[in-house]
């Protein structure tokens, strides 16, 4: 019999809900009965399995939605998960609050870890039974949002793109190519701007209720638990935003300003950013098979244990990476808890944005992979900002090895990639900005949202001007960024990472079999320590200290001679 099947015979059942909700009922009273914490752990392992198989089939499900959102089937699955959502979170918050309360709780965080409970505490701050209706309301917007998305055609040269493959040219070295690519694309968005303004309004609105139920002022408090942000809040991410509105922008500014020095133009626009010279961004020398290929050879330089972790994802086709009709944008990695595994999803358009985001998402899965050994499900995965260095780190720490996609433009890929690296902190500040916003003002109307991103651009990304781009220009760019529609307030975690991703690159610079033992412990200790925790065992230093920016940013930016 196969024991290791591939992601396309992976079992699939959907799950029972009354069944699922009479085993956590009989868990619970069991765990209510227990006299001693032996007996009450032994109760959480058997809950956390019955997570665990949950889990699996709802990721699968998703998967399989992302993967097509046109079929009636994967959409019916999903909104079955949508629906039965509260239901499972409802007893899950029963079962904590017996648990967290337990006079053995002590004893527990002793054998368990207090991780654990610290994400359960949060957990517990996030639901009510009166909030269930909302949180179905919430989930179709996003469903909403995923297809409208995914639709959107743009016509260019007698080609229709979407949304993934158009982004193949934008790093054209012909300007007037990237300028007609970025202003087909404004028109498609511009298309569809007041159903997405219209969807964002319901989502906004949607959740500062859901807040109010809760009894928040707004959503940001609630929307920061939700994220399991357990060791920092809103106020120490404003001084981190404040410190790369100080430090980091004037640098990302040089660096524009010297990108449009190497293109010769005095009128640079948003669709030169991403070119830094006349030729244009550096491609992989070959196509997505050969892609694979290469990332074989690449993992296998880097040791055994990746070597193993790829040939696994390729035997068990765990990696789903080319653009199609119908499949959601973006790219992301998921796993499957009953079996073990990772999955990796994104949409390739033949440049070197190939290359970031497959690195990108394989450090989340070589994370995910590595913490396996980990006893609870809550820590396979660390929080988001967390997971995120994971990602942004391998991004850096495989640059040794950027030949085998680059060939001789290995050196542009380098500097290129470092430069977006910083540039792009910026941007993911500003976005976090907005939604502060956004949320403060829950009733703003879409005008008044647009001129909030506006004013955050002029904060954060002062160079920013756009080329027959209207619908940019009034302000709604933003709607592109799926993060804001499904997951807010996460964008930070990549700024915050990235500043960590760094801190690697700078040890690796020194000493690279160094930083890679430190990048395997990281990935080892999963979810089991909060973020600043995460960091402080490896040794790296936490985004949010005071001079830390400086000094990371100091060292990238005399690297790149600015």
């Amino acid at each position: 019999m196969n024991t290791t099947p591939s992601f396309a015979q992976l079992p699939y059942q959907r799950p029972n809900t009354a069944e699922f909700l009479t085993s956590s009922a009989a868990l619970l009273a069991r765990l209510e009965a227990a006299e001693t914490a032996e007996i009450q752990r032994a109760i959480v392992m058997e809950w956390d399995t019955l997570r665990r198989s949950w889990s699996t089939q709802k990721s699968i499900a998703e998967v399989h939605y992302q993967q097509d959102t046109a079929s009636e089937q994967a959409k019916t699955e999903q909104e079955f998960y949508d629906t039965a959502g509260p239901e499972v979170m409802s007893a899950e918050v029963d079962f904590l609050k017996v648990l967290t309360t337990s006079p053995h709780r002590s004893a527990l965080e002793a054998s368990i870890g207090q991780q654990a409970f610290a994400l359960w505490d949060c957990t517990l701050t996030t639901f009510e039974p009166a909030i269930a209706d909302d949180q179905r309301a919430e989930a179709s917007l996003r469903n909403q949002y995923n297809e409208l998305m995914a639709a959107i055609r743009i016509e260019l040269d007698g080609e229709t793109h979407t949304l993934s493959t158009i982004r193949g040219t934008f790093g054209d070295a012909d300007r007037g190519v990237r300028a007609a690519a970025m202003a087909a694309m404004d028109g498609a968005m511009a298309d569809k701007s007041d159903a997405l303004d219209a969807l964002y309004h319901k989502l906004v609105g949607c959740r500062h209720q859901m807040a109010g139920k809760l009894g928040y002022d707004s959503f940001t408090e609630l929307g920061y638990r939700k994220m399991l942000r357990t060791d920092y809040t809103h106020v120490e991410v404003a001084q981190f935003r404040a410190e790369i509105q100080a430090v980091l922008v004037p640098l990302a500014a040089r660096i524009r300003a010297r990108q449009a020095a190497a293109l010769g133009v005095s009128d640079y626009a948003y669709h030169d950013e991403a070119v830094r010279d006349l030729q244009g961004v550096p491609c992989p020398k070959g196509d997505a098979s050969w892609m694979l290929d290469q990332a074989s050879t690449l993992f296998e330089r880097m040791g055994p244990d990746f070597d193993r972790f790829f040939s696994m994802m390729r035997r068990r086709d765990l990696l789903d990476l080319e653009s199609r009709d119908g499949k959601a944008g973006g790219g992301f990695c998921t796993s499957f808890e009953d079996h073990h595994i990772p999955f990796i999803f994104a949409n390739f358009n033949g440049t070197q944005d190939d290359v970031n985001v497959f690195t990108h998402e394989c450090g989340h899965a070589f994370q995910c992979y590595s913490a396996q050994r980990q006893p609870l499900s809550d820590y396979i995965w660390p929080t988001y900002e967390a997971c995120e260095v994971h990602s942004m780190g391998l991004e850096l720490m495989s640059w040794p090895h950027m030949e085998l996609f680059f060939g001789d433009d290995a050196d542009r890929f380098r500097i290129g990639h470092l430069e977006d690296a910083l540039t792009f902190v910026p941007y993911g500040t500003a976005v976090d900005a907005f939604q502060h916003r956004v949320y403060e003002r829950p009733d703003a109307t879409p005008q008044e949202r647009a001129e909030m991103w506006r004013s955050v651009e002029r904060d954060f990304l002062p160079w920013r001007t756009y080329s027959n781009m209207p619908y940019a220009e009034g302000g709604r760019i933003w709607q592109r960024q799926r993060h804001i529609y499904m997951s807010p307030f996460y964008y930070i975690d990549y700024c915050l990472a990235q500043l960590c991703a760094l801190q690697f690159w700078s040890l690796a610079r020194k000493d690279q079999a160094d930083a890679m033992q430190r990048y395997r412990a990281l990935c080892d200790l999963g979810g089991s320590k909060p973020f600043t925790e995460l960091l402080e065992a490896v040794g790296l230093k936490s985004p949010f200290e005071p001079g830390v920016v400086r000094e990371v940013v100091g060292e990238a930016a005399a690297f790149l001679e600015l």
